[in-house]
């Protein structure tokens, strides 16, 4: 059991279970009916993607000092009680069933979903092995 941090629009993994974007918009250009054919998403949650403020300042990230400062700001976002309230109820379902969450960002390492492997996991959550994705 547990949850995948996974780049969305990416073949799904065996036993990945339920695809959760976690992202502000949809993806462009793709008819709704399609989001889980085309391996997007099957539910979207823009509860737990950036606020549009936060997202522009993650977008313009260059330096390991813009990546803090984004880092900062998304992480006090997901410190509000209701986004608190999802990682602590996705981290406890972690235990009983497979899903994964994800956004499009080509580069995890400079994108919001290494910060939410690392909310999740700091909840205690069952966090699936890192698998590499390629488009």
């Amino acid at each position: 059991m547990g949850v995948s941090i996974v780049r969305l629009g990416t073949a799904r993994q065996a036993g990945e279970g339920l695809r959760i974007g976690t992202v502000r918009r949809p993806p462009r250009g793709v008819p709704k009916s399609e989001f889980a054919t085309q391996d997007w998403y099957d539910v979207w949650y823009p509860n737990l993607a950036p606020s549009a403020a936060t997202m522009k300042l993650g977008q313009s990230v260059e330096t390991d000092k813009d990546w803090a400062a984004f880092s900062k700001k998304y992480r006090a976002e997901m410190n509000e009680p209701d986004a608190s309230r999802n990682l602590d109820l996705l981290a406890a379902l972690s235990h009983q069933t497979n899903f994964a969450m994800g956004c499009y960002c080509e580069n995890e390492a400079r994108c919001h979903r290494s910060l939410l492997r690392d909310l999740l996991q700091e909840r205690g959550a069952d966090l699936a092995p890192t698998v590499a994705h390629c488009v």
